[in-house]
């Protein structure tokens, strides 16, 4: 069974930056979206962005100049510079693909903490 493997997160200071990465394991055909959304305290969860298998790429309400998303074949990056502590959140990795049981898939989150 596909799993996405989540990495990066973690405290870090205000102003800091972090990179979350995430990828999919146990699957050879290249997945046809991969995104990056982010719950915060007591929120709906909401899309950060993401990359489609030929490369678009879509933003969502969660997006900032600050923020960028990448990604190489079946792995998604968000890298995410001058953190403030109203980006603390869960950040969940999130899949689509018409091969994943119910056509897409999630990760199991990270959280990131920004604080001083």
């Amino acid at each position: 069974q596909v799993q996405l493997v989540e990495s990066g997160g973690g405290s870090v200071q205000p102003g800091g930056s972090l990179t979350l990465s995430c990828a999919a394991s146990e699957i050879i055909t290249s997945l046809n979206y991969m995104a990056w959304f982010r719950q915060l305290p007591g929120k709906e969860r909401e899309l950060v962005g993401g990359v489609s298998r030929i490369g678009s790429s879509n933003s969502g309400p969660s997006m900032e100049e600050r923020m960028s998303i990448s990604r190489v074949k079946n792995a998604v990056y968000l890298q995410m510079n001058s953190l403030t502590p109203e980006d603390s959140a869960i950040y969940y990795c999130y899949a689509a693909d018409h091969t994943l049981p119910s056509g897409h898939q999630w990760g199991q989150g990270t959280q990131v903490t920004v604080s001083s």
